[in-house]
Protein backbone atom coordinates (compact mmCIF):
# COMPACT_ATOMS: atom_id res chain seq x y z
CA UNK A 1 0.00 0.00 0.00
CA UNK A 2 1.83 2.87 -1.00
CA UNK A 3 1.44 5.77 1.71
CA UNK A 4 0.94 9.46 0.53
CA UNK A 5 3.45 12.35 2.18
CA UNK A 6 2.13 13.95 4.83
CA UNK A 7 1.60 17.69 4.13
CA UNK A 8 3.85 19.81 4.68
CA UNK A 9 3.39 22.61 7.31
CA UNK A 10 3.92 25.45 4.91
CA UNK A 11 1.35 23.38 2.85
CA UNK A 12 -1.29 23.76 5.27
CA UNK A 13 -4.90 24.14 3.84
CA UNK A 14 -6.46 27.71 4.94
CA UNK A 15 -9.70 27.70 6.56
CA UNK A 16 -11.90 30.05 4.96
CA UNK A 17 -12.24 33.22 7.45
CA UNK A 18 -15.78 33.60 8.56
CA UNK A 19 -17.65 36.85 8.95
CA UNK A 20 -15.96 39.34 11.39
CA UNK A 21 -12.73 37.53 12.34
CA UNK A 22 -9.50 39.58 11.44
CA UNK A 23 -7.58 36.50 10.36
CA UNK A 24 -5.31 37.23 7.82
CA UNK A 25 -3.91 40.39 8.46
CA UNK A 26 -1.39 41.58 11.49
CA UNK A 27 -3.26 42.24 14.92
CA UNK A 28 -4.34 45.72 15.71
CA UNK A 29 -2.08 48.07 18.20
CA UNK A 30 -3.42 48.80 21.53
CA UNK A 31 -3.95 52.13 20.23
CA UNK A 32 -6.01 51.32 17.22
CA UNK A 33 -7.96 49.18 19.56
CA UNK A 34 -8.99 52.34 21.68
CA UNK A 35 -9.48 54.08 19.32
CA UNK A 36 -11.80 51.72 17.74
CA UNK A 37 -14.12 51.55 20.63
CA UNK A 38 -14.35 55.28 21.52
CA UNK A 39 -18.06 56.64 21.18
CA UNK A 40 -18.80 60.53 22.10
CA UNK A 41 -20.31 60.45 25.72
CA UNK A 42 -22.61 62.78 24.51
CA UNK A 43 -24.59 62.45 20.90
CA UNK A 44 -23.14 66.04 19.51
CA UNK A 45 -25.88 66.24 16.95
CA UNK A 46 -28.70 69.25 16.68
CA UNK A 47 -31.52 66.89 17.01
CA UNK A 48 -30.22 65.47 20.54
CA UNK A 49 -29.51 68.99 22.24
CA UNK A 50 -33.19 69.99 20.69
CA UNK A 51 -34.67 66.79 22.44
CA UNK A 52 -32.50 66.96 25.80
CA UNK A 53 -33.95 71.07 25.64
CA UNK A 54 -37.72 70.17 25.24
CA UNK A 55 -37.29 67.11 28.39
CA UNK A 56 -35.59 69.69 30.38
CA UNK A 57 -38.63 72.37 29.59
CA UNK A 58 -41.08 69.64 30.36
CA UNK A 59 -39.60 68.60 33.46
CA UNK A 60 -39.52 72.16 34.87
CA UNK A 61 -42.87 72.65 33.52
CA UNK A 62 -43.99 70.13 35.40
CA UNK A 63 -42.09 70.75 38.73
CA UNK A 64 -43.27 74.18 38.40
CA UNK A 65 -46.89 73.24 38.48
CA UNK A 66 -46.64 71.04 41.23
CA UNK A 67 -44.86 73.22 43.37
CA UNK A 68 -47.48 75.85 42.38
CA UNK A 69 -50.34 73.18 43.37
CA UNK A 70 -48.37 72.59 46.73
CA UNK A 71 -47.37 68.93 45.67
CA UNK A 72 -44.46 68.28 48.64
CA UNK A 73 -42.38 65.99 46.04
CA UNK A 74 -41.74 69.48 43.97
CA UNK A 75 -41.73 72.05 47.02
CA UNK A 76 -38.44 73.62 47.76
CA UNK A 77 -37.50 72.49 51.22
CA UNK A 78 -38.39 75.84 52.96
CA UNK A 79 -41.78 74.95 52.08
CA UNK A 80 -41.86 71.34 52.81
CA UNK A 81 -43.78 69.63 56.15
CA UNK A 82 -47.17 69.70 57.77
CA UNK A 83 -45.90 72.83 59.66
CA UNK A 84 -44.80 75.18 57.04
CA UNK A 85 -48.77 73.86 54.78
CA UNK A 86 -50.51 74.73 57.93
CA UNK A 87 -48.49 77.99 58.45
CA UNK A 88 -49.68 78.45 54.53
CA UNK A 89 -53.16 77.87 54.88
CA UNK A 90 -53.82 79.78 58.27
CA UNK A 91 -52.46 83.37 56.49
CA UNK A 92 -53.91 81.99 53.32
CA UNK A 93 -57.33 81.87 54.62
CA UNK A 94 -57.54 85.38 56.12
CA UNK A 95 -57.00 88.71 55.21
CA UNK A 96 -53.51 90.71 55.75
CA UNK A 97 -52.44 94.33 55.79
CA UNK A 98 -49.56 93.51 53.94
CA UNK A 99 -51.58 92.10 50.62
CA UNK A 100 -51.91 96.07 50.03
CA UNK A 101 -48.40 97.41 50.65
CA UNK A 102 -47.58 97.35 46.83
CA UNK A 103 -50.57 98.97 45.60
CA UNK A 104 -50.59 101.58 48.37
CA UNK A 105 -47.17 102.25 47.15
CA UNK A 106 -47.81 102.34 43.14
CA UNK A 107 -50.49 105.16 44.79
CA UNK A 108 -48.12 106.84 46.58
CA UNK A 109 -45.73 107.17 43.78
CA UNK A 110 -48.47 108.01 41.56
CA UNK A 111 -49.08 110.74 44.17
CA UNK A 112 -45.26 112.44 44.45
CA UNK A 113 -46.17 113.45 40.73
CA UNK A 114 -48.95 115.85 41.46
CA UNK A 115 -47.14 119.09 41.80
CA UNK A 116 -48.04 119.59 45.65
CA UNK A 117 -45.94 119.81 48.32
CA UNK A 118 -47.98 119.42 51.02
CA UNK A 119 -49.77 116.23 49.04
CA UNK A 120 -46.41 115.05 48.71
CA UNK A 121 -45.85 114.91 52.36
CA UNK A 122 -49.13 113.50 53.91
CA UNK A 123 -48.96 110.61 51.07
CA UNK A 124 -45.50 109.50 52.62
CA UNK A 125 -46.40 109.96 56.09
CA UNK A 126 -49.79 107.76 55.33
CA UNK A 127 -47.37 105.26 53.71
CA UNK A 128 -44.88 104.81 56.85
CA UNK A 129 -48.33 104.87 59.28
CA UNK A 130 -49.59 101.90 56.92
CA UNK A 131 -45.98 100.34 56.93
CA UNK A 132 -46.16 100.55 60.89
CA UNK A 133 -49.58 98.87 60.62
CA UNK A 134 -48.57 96.03 58.41
CA UNK A 135 -45.37 95.11 60.95
CA UNK A 136 -48.08 94.83 63.75
CA UNK A 137 -50.23 92.63 61.61
CA UNK A 138 -46.87 90.78 61.26
CA UNK A 139 -45.99 90.27 64.40
CA UNK A 140 -49.35 89.28 65.68
CA UNK A 141 -49.73 86.56 62.57
CA UNK A 142 -46.57 84.69 63.64
CA UNK A 143 -47.55 84.60 67.41
CA UNK A 144 -50.44 83.45 66.45
CA UNK A 145 -49.29 80.98 64.58
CA UNK A 146 -46.55 79.90 66.79
CA UNK A 147 -49.12 79.41 69.40
CA UNK A 148 -52.03 77.54 67.32
CA UNK A 149 -49.08 75.09 66.35
CA UNK A 150 -47.51 74.28 69.18
CA UNK A 151 -50.88 73.50 70.12
CA UNK A 152 -52.02 70.93 67.26
CA UNK A 153 -47.95 69.86 66.90
CA UNK A 154 -46.97 69.95 70.27
CA UNK A 155 -44.32 71.70 71.70
CA UNK A 156 -41.34 69.77 71.50
CA UNK A 157 -41.83 69.19 67.62
CA UNK A 158 -42.19 73.19 66.55
CA UNK A 159 -40.31 74.36 63.31
CA UNK A 160 -38.14 76.23 63.75
CA UNK A 161 -38.57 80.15 61.71
CA UNK A 162 -42.29 79.13 61.09
CA UNK A 163 -43.66 82.63 62.69
CA UNK A 164 -41.42 84.15 60.55
CA UNK A 165 -42.19 82.36 57.25
CA UNK A 166 -46.00 83.14 57.92
CA UNK A 167 -45.22 86.95 58.39
CA UNK A 168 -43.45 87.04 55.37
CA UNK A 169 -46.19 85.58 53.54
CA UNK A 170 -49.03 87.64 54.68
CA UNK A 171 -46.50 90.59 52.72
CA UNK A 172 -47.38 88.78 49.11
CA UNK A 173 -50.15 89.32 47.36
CA UNK A 174 -52.33 86.03 47.39
CA UNK A 175 -52.42 85.63 43.78
CA UNK A 176 -48.23 86.35 44.04
CA UNK A 177 -47.80 83.62 46.47
CA UNK A 178 -46.07 80.43 45.94
CA UNK A 179 -46.89 77.87 46.39
CA UNK A 180 -50.32 78.59 45.22
CA UNK A 181 -52.89 79.37 47.77
CA UNK A 182 -54.92 75.89 48.89
CA UNK A 183 -57.73 77.27 50.77
CA UNK A 184 -60.09 79.51 50.19
CA UNK A 185 -60.49 83.00 52.80
CA UNK A 186 -62.37 81.88 56.07
CA UNK A 187 -61.24 78.71 55.25
CA UNK A 188 -58.76 78.25 58.58
CA UNK A 189 -57.11 75.20 58.88
CA UNK A 190 -58.26 72.75 61.97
Amino acid sequence: MAKTPAPAPNDAPVEPSRPGSTKGRATPSRAEQEAARKRPLVADTKEAKARARAELAAAREKARAGMAAGDERYLPVKDKGPQRRFARDFVDAGWHLGEGVMPFMVIVIVATLIPVPEFQFWAFIALWVYILFVVGDMIITSIRIKRLAREKFGDGRMEKGLGWYAAMRTVQMRFMRLPKAQVKRGQYPA
